[in-house]
């Protein structure tokens, strides 16, 4: 991928999608720090490999937050985003997470629901009741593959997309994200790296109708090894 080849693997292009793997700690988009973001990296790849006079349409329809990695899709046309963006609001589109948490979910299976609220000045989010002025629902499905060591590994199907929704979540039933800094400090070293990946993401294509699904895992580390044939 131009200068970011090595680090941004595609799994899937055409005229209308772009879906790659989104390397941690990258943002989205680009934000206050300035790092390099996905989109432009990816916007300057297609630049130069397209050989594309003037600036490059590229849409973004979902987001990643910057330290998870894993499958996303961007659109390359305004049609495809506008109908990938409606797929996403009418929850169309499938994503499934994997993640390992200190402790373990009382029920082996389930389903998480809570109303929540971003504090934009601190970028923390909150659970509220529901009734609360400016509060959002946040529907998640669970599964426990495996528990280890005090850990366990929770493959999730998210139903909204919600800031931060999974760590929030699983924190406030007990069970904190492995190396989640913002919210899960107690139980996290500095610098420790989160262990959320963006494992499957399935969607109809926005014009031919065809069901794509990809799927991405994690990387062959700490604690994702402790479940290395989850992953074969």
């Amino acid at each position: 991928m131009g200068s970011a080849a090595s680090t941004i693997p595609v799994l899937y292009e055409d005229n209308h999608v772009i879906v790659v793997v989104k390397p941690p700690n990258i943002p989205t988009q680009e934000d206050d720090s300035k790092d390099p973001d996905l989109l432009s990296l990816i916007k300057a790849d297609l630049k130069v490999r397209h050989q594309k006079p003037g600036n490059v349409y590229l849409g973004l329809v979902h987001r990643l937050d910057r330290p998870v990695g894993g499958v996303m899709v961007f659109a390359k046309t305004s049609k495809a985003a506008s109908r990938l963006s409606d797929a996403v609001r009418t929850r169309a589109i499938r994503k499934i997470y994997t993640a390992v948490v200190n402790g373990k979910p009382r029920d082996p299976q389930g389903q998480l629901r809570h109303h929540l609220i971003k504090d934009a000045k601190t970028n923390m989010v909150s659970v509220v009741p529901a009734g609360k002025a400016g509060a959002k629902e946040a529907i998640l499905d669970y599964r426990v593959l495996g528990s280890l060591d005090g850990l366990s590994l929770v493959q999730v199907e998210l139903h909204t997309g919600r800031p931060h929704q999974i760590r929030v979540q699983f924190m406030t039933i007990g069970c904190p994200l492995v190396g989640d800094q913002r919210y899960g400090s107690m139980h996290t070293k500095p610098g420790q790296q989160i262990a959320l990946w963006s494992t499957e993401l399935g969607f109809e294509h926005p014009v031919t109708k065809e069901e794509l699904r990809f799927t991405s895992s994690p990387p062959r580390s700490f604690p994702w090894i402790l479940w290395e044939a989850a992953f074969q």
